[in-house]
């Protein structure tokens, strides 16, 4: 009997016939879902997740990666912000002198005691050290006035001609000379004159070298004589009295900033403008986020050039400010304070007079902490952090204070030397 041969499609070479319409995607779909769920059994089985406990067991060998140990240490958060280099806000001078301008000093000189700031009608308005500012005229009244005779005529009392400025036996110069205060007014017996001004004046011109006469606040015919030498120096009529005009007071020797008026105008009270001879930084700090900004508070300001130095918080402003033309729409910049730090040690900062720094400060500390570096953190399924073990086992963590690279960790546990993995 014949043998029938049955050959199928296949072999035949037809192509397959076509599986019923919806049934391929929906076999893709659930392949898909598949492979989604053994993904995901699989992280929860690497990560060791499923209980609630502190401590999870791993149903995964290790991972690889490095390990480092819990540590013990102090954690110090530290911010740095934007400050500027320079000698501070420049204040106008207080000129009593009334004229015109004939002489002005350039912008960025340094004036001492005994030093000419400007000059007007010709005269010199000259500079000199104390807190109360020039208020009234110095002299003798007319109850004490007496005939002092001529320079010739000087008595022999020790009295060392002066004229020359010294550069020693001066107060420290300010970071920022501020004149103010008020004195006395004259009196004493027999009109003499008398005040915290005449012992002021009277210091500086002794410090200048003129003598020859007691420092105190009496103002004396040894007092005139002294005062007519020291006007002889500057080429002033020696008249044995101190104009109003003549002297103006500062804490220190100071810093020339910018002109407000040209020579040949009248002397105004914005003519000159000054600072300290020191070199500080001027933060403009977040009025919401100045608790660091604490008078005596120590901070690091980095230099331009790389080097760091240190400085102190000298003064913060009391009126919060929004700078000018700054903010994003609809709003406008959050309100600053001005913060002033100086600098001790002025060579440190080298020849720079005005640079961008960066201020760094120390806000939270915690001390005593158990830390590990942030990387070493993992998220768990359930919320919060948790910590790798060496043997792959996952425990849950509590963090705390971040800085430097490291975080604060907490938990039952976590031990002090105990190692975690940093994951890959």
């Amino acid at each position: 009997m014949a043998e029938t041969v049955v050959q199928t499609d296949h072999e035949r070479g037809a192509a397959p016939a076509p599986p019923p319409r919806g049934r391929r995607g929906r076999r893709t779909v659930l392949v898909a879902s598949a492979l989604v769920v053994v993904a995901a059994v699989a992280v929860v089985g690497a990560l060791g997740l499923g209980g609630g406990g502190a401590e999870k067991g791993s149903s995964a060998p290790p991972r690889s990666g490095s390990t480092v140990p819990v540590t013990r240490t102090t954690l110090t958060e530290r911010t740095t912000v934007d400050g500027q280099l320079g000698y501070g806000t420049e204040i106008p001078l207080p000129v009593k002198a009334t004229g015109t301008v004939t002489w002005l000093p350039a912008e960025g000189t340094t004036v001492q005691r005994g030093r000419t700031l400007l000059r007007v009608d010709d005269r010199p308005v000259v500079l000199m050290y104390g807190a109360l500012p020039m208020y009234r005229e110095l002299g003798l009244t007319a109850g004490t006035q007496q005939e002092t005779g001529t320079e010739g005529d000087t008595q022999d009392t020790g009295e060392q001609g002066g004229g020359t400025d010294e550069t020693s036996g001066a107060p420290a110069p300010s970071g920022s000379p501020t004149p103010a205060g008020a004195g006395a007014g004259p009196g004493g017996a027999g009109g003499t004159l008398r005040g915290m001004d005449v012992l002021q004046f009277e210091s500086n011109l002794a410090a200048l070298g003129y003598t020859g006469f007691t420092v105190d606040e009496e103002f004396t015919d040894l007092t005139a004589r002294a005062v007519k030498r020291w006007q002889k120096a500057l080429g002033l009529p020696q008249t044995g009295t101190v104009g109003i005009g003549d002297v103006v007071y500062s804490a220190g020797q100071v810093r020339i900033g910018h002109a407000g008026v040209r020579l040949g105008s009248p002397a105004t009270d914005d003519v000159l403008t000054y600072t300290g001879t020191s070199r500080k930084v001027v933060v403009n700090a977040s009025a919401a986020e100045d608790s660091w900004a604490v008078r005596g508070a120590a901070v690091t300001i980095g230099l331009p050039d790389g080097k760091s130095v240190k400085g102190e918080v000298a003064s913060v402003g009391k009126s919060a400010t929004a700078p000018e033309g700054e903010g994003g729409e609809g709003g406008s910049a959050a309100p600053t304070v001005p913060v002033t730090i100086t600098i001790e040690d002025q060579k440190s900062v080298g020849r720079l007079e005005s640079a961008p720094v960066t201020v760094e400060y120390v806000g939270r500390e915690r001390a005593d902490v158990l830390t590990v570096p942030v990387a070493a953190l993992v998220a768990l399924a359930e919320g919060g952090h948790g910590l790798e073990t060496a043997d792959g086992r996952f425990v849950a963590v509590r963090t705390g204070l971040f800085a430097d690279g490291r975080v604060e960790v907490s938990g039952s546990a976590v031990r002090k030397g105990m190692n975690v993995r940093i994951p890959e």
